[in-house]
């Protein structure tokens, strides 16, 4: 795989919430560090998605909001 985005993230895929039009994939990127990405249902089952599974968290964004209370 050729990407040219920088932040990618290899990590293990510790939950997939099914719903009826997407999924929210959870990947721990470390013991106790995660990160969720929401995806089409179909995208999911293209890439063969499975818990256990390794997969990428792939970040290209121009911004990152940040907010607190």
């Amino acid at each position: 795989m050729k990407i040219s985005a920088r932040n990618l993230l290899n990590g293990k895929i510790k939950s997939i919430v099914v719903g009826s039009v997407n999924n929210e994939v959870v990947i721990e990127l470390a013991p106790g560090v995660e990160i969720t990405s929401v995806v089409t249902k179909a995208s999911c089952n293209e890439l063969g998605l499975v818990v256990g599974g390794n997969a990428y968290a792939i970040i290209k964004a121009s911004n990152v909001m940040v907010a607190v209370d």
